[in-house]
């Protein structure tokens, strides 16, 4: 019975403590809340305004689990984010019942499903296409679905070996992105396509220009497949590269040339690029010097100001084409840019994509310059949606992302990525194992590569790439749709082209 007294005594002195610290700290708070200048609310109503800020930061995350319906998330809903999390299971991705999407929202894709498709025996398969034919070591690429780039830096260490390894493992290409070639890169003999981005990271000379001897070592790298002029991306076109000053630590200054540190931030432009005819002196030099293919990436905001490029290179001749246009939607992600441009600026994928390939296919570059579409492309029909289109390749970051176990968790650029994708801080690090993380990367592609197949063989072809616009359908605001070939008929006969590469 004393020992209980003792016990329930004990337990009175400590709730009277904690209560007694409870008060101590409330009036502290009161006191600061009331004579700084900084919050209106947290002046006005001291300690109980701190609530706000902490309701704004939970509000999220009850929105994301709880509130938010399957379809309504932004900038990736559930049902999209769940159905790359099943495909990195490598295990059956079927549904029941019914599908939960909304098939009267104008501009749903439809596609059309043949009369007498082909038997089950006759699959669809995707061949290998060619890029960069006049190159001194042409790229034949094997898969329409790639890694899009995510540099070192922005990404960690364990992120960046897991997508090499993944990559290697379904035999699709990865994008360095513009932050300089890592040892991670190396972790297995993936197809590498080097990015360079306008401060020339891992290729730059004392003047910030591209060192012709740093490039022929870097294209001496049996990997390195392709390089990709980076002109701009869809998150932030007219504003370059930005990297937390956070995130530069020793071995990210290194490959970068930055101070530990000190923010990575890259020229709005490359300085030397001031019209096309410097593009295609770029371009062409690039090519020249390394052997490889050579292409561009960049964000449309007006079709018409690209003819005059299309225009140049049938004068100047085909070779002097670049090998590839890398076109990014203006809902393109990255890990840090202004709001303004991440919202309003650049024209989305769904209008950029068909513009540019009408222009390059009405200027007969069909077969010269290849098209990779970019741009919240994380699922098979979106990927299907830009091959009928006239798309060669899709290339994705965030779907990539996701298969490494991102949670939109929306903390890219604060170092403080709690999946371990996008920090180096190593305690963080330590949840993203690399040898599970690269099978669900691997899972991931193939799984969408497959259902691609499976969209081409519904609608009667025999390649991914034989799809047309005819083959999609867009639901109009009405309710009812139309076949894309008459909202924008191709400039090519809409007929399946014969097979290319291999």
């Amino acid at each position: 019975m004393g020992a209980a007294m003792y016990a329930l005594q004990v337990l009175a002195l400590v709730f009277v403590a904690v209560v007694g610290i409870g008060v101590f700290v409330a009036l502290a708070l009161y006191v600061v809340d009331s004579v700084q200048s900084n919050d209106a609310i947290r002046r006005n109503y001291p300690v109980i305004g701190r609530f706000r800020g902490l309701f704004t930061k939970l509000g999220e995350f009850f929105r994301q689990y709880f509130f938010a319906m399957d379809r309504e998330e932004m900038p990736f809903n559930r049902a999209q984010r769940d159905w790359v999390y099943h495909a990195t299971k490598g295990k059956d991705n079927t549904v029941a019942f019914g599908s939960t999407r909304n098939l009267n929202i104008p501009g749903t894709p439809i596609f059309v499903n043949a009369v007498f498709p082909p038997l089950d025996g006759q699959f669809a398969t995707t061949d290998p296409m060619v890029i960069g034919p006049h190159a001194r070591v042409p790229y034949l690429a094997r898969s329409i679905y790639n890694i899009s780039g995510m540099s070192y830096g922005a990404i960690s260490k364990p992120a960046v070996e897991a997508l090499s390894k993944g990559a290697c493992e379904a035999g699709i290409w990865l994008n360095t992105g513009e932050g300089g070639l890592s040892p991670y890169h190396g972790a297995a003999p993936c197809d590498l396509v080097f990015q360079i981005g306008t401060a020339k990271f891992g290729l730059r000379d004392e003047h910030g220009r591209i060192d012709d001897d740093k490039l022929r070592a870097v294209a001496a790298n049996p990997q390195v497949r392709m390089f990709e002029l980076k002109l701009a991306q869809g998150a932030k076109p007219g504003k370059g590269g930005i990297l937390p000053g956070e995130k530069v630590n020793e071995e990210v200054a290194a490959i970068r040339g930055l101070k530990v540190g000190q923010a990575g931030i890259s020229p709005n432009r490359h300085p030397e690029i001031d019209d096309f005819d410097d593009l295609l002196d770029m371009i062409g030099h690039i090519r020249e010097v390394s052997g490889k293919p050579v292409g561009f990436k960049t964000v449309i905001g007006s079709s018409d100001a690209w003819e005059e490029l299309f225009k140049l290179i049938v004068e100047r001749g085909s070779e002097s084409a670049p090998d590839f246009i890398c076109i990014d939607g203006g809902e393109g992600g990255t890990g840090a840019a202004p709001m303004p441009l991440i919202d309003l600026v650049g024209m989305p994928i769904r209008e950029a994509l068909p513009r540019i390939v009408d222009l390059r296919d009405r200027y007969g570059l069909k077969d010269r310059i290849r098209i990779i579409a970019s741009g919240k492309l994380v699922n098979p029909a979106d990927v299907a949606w830009a091959i009928c289109l006239g798309a060669d390749f899709v290339t994705s970051a965030r779907g990539f992302m996701f298969s490494l176990g991102c949670i939109q968790a929306l903390k890219c650029n604060r170092n403080t990525c709690p999946t371990g994708i996008t920090t180096h801080d190593p305690r963080l690090q330590q949840g993203l194992v690399v040898q599970n993380k690269y099978k669900k990367v691997a899972n991931y592609a193939k799984g969408v590569i497959k259902e691609v197949e499976t969209i081409a063989h519904s609608v009667g072809v025999s390649e991914p790439r034989q799809m047309r616009r005819r083959h999609v359908r867009i639901v109009q605001p009405d309710g009812s749709s139309i076949p894309f070939n008459k909202i924008r008929p191709s400039y090519q006969p809409d007929v399946a082209a014969p097979r290319t590469g291999a």
